[in-house]
């Protein structure tokens, strides 16, 4: 088997993740490393937290593969003993590269939306923002646009299925928190992976029943299931911690990059980057 690069496996993300599929003001594609380094190993994380980056460097990746980047902004300044410069600092030294995708892997079928998607088994699936969807990508990719509107195979209540998504993604201290009446009956669903509380009204006039999201504040929430008399006329909210919400991506990208670079290492970091550890009741 001829040596695999960086290249090669930065090649295989940005094919079926393509970087034109991200928002203007993200910042997806390659961080550090060299393209031409040999690669044989690599760790897959939803954040690049300085834990994350020794647990890459321990384990000996040659590439560390992130969903959320680690600099959206600019910055002048990296020094070693704060948290990003850490990260680039350690990296370096250790000639482990990174590679981040973020909106780019939210609108892929093999991203954070079809993830979802699959762990639900929404049947007829559609996006909850149509209109940049349909663009076929490699290995199996397709554009479907943001969030994902469609039908569960058989009812359930929103209690169930608040407690059906704890089973599925990783355990935080603040859990998953529901709207309104557990027994609610619950059969069209509304997600959005990540932050979407910008996407309240598309959520409501989907005619969805339950809407899945993250880093919903109290006044958007709180309008929203306030604007009828009657709670059923709007979707129940079920809040996700942001961080276990795009979890459910590691094992589609690992799933990916084995497929298509076969006897390559994919390992799937189980560290929890939510950033709160505990809780008082």
């Amino acid at each position: 088997m001829s040596t695999r690069t960086l290249g090669d496996l930065i090649g295989v993300l940005e094919a079926a993740y393509p970087l034109s599929w991200a928002e203007d003001w993200d910042r997806a594609g390659l961080v550090l490393g060299e393209r031409s380094a040999e690669a044989r190993r690599v760790l897959l994380a939803v954040d690049p937290t300085v834990a994350v980056a020794r647990e890459a460097i321990e384990g000996g990746a040659d590439l560390l593969v992130t969903h959320h980047p680690l600099l959206l902004r600019g910055a002048s300044f990296l020094p070693a003993d704060e948290g990003k410069g850490a990260v680039v600092t350690s990296l370096l030294r250790a000639g482990v590269g990174l590679w981040c995708g973020h909106t780019n892997v939210d609108r892929s079928t093999l991203g954070t939306v079809g993830a979802w998607i699959r762990a639900l088994q929404l049947a007829d699936p559609r996006p909850l923002l149509p209109g940049d969807e349909g663009e076929e990508a490699a290995h199996g990719s397709r554009r479907f646009g943001l969030g994902a509107v469609g039908e569960l195979p058989e009812p359930t209540t929103v209690g169930a299925l608040t407690a059906r998504i704890a089973g599925l993604v990783p355990a935080t201290a603040r859990g998953i928190l529901h709207t309104g009446a557990p027994e609610r009956e619950v059969r069209t669903i509304a997600v959005c992976p990540g932050a979407g509380d910008s996407f309240l009204e598309a959520a409501t006039g989907s005619g969805a029943d339950v809407y899945i999201t993250s880093d919903l504040r109290h006044h958007p929430a709180l309008e929203h299931i306030e604007a009828a008399a009657d709670p059923a006329a709007v979707p129940a909210l079920i809040d996700v911690p942001h961080a276990a919400s795009e979890a459910l991506w590691l094992p589609l990208g690992a799933e990916l990059l084995r497929g298509a670079l076969p006897g390559l290492e994919v390992i799937v970091s189980d560290q929890v980057t939510d950033p709160w550890g505990g809780r008082a009741e």
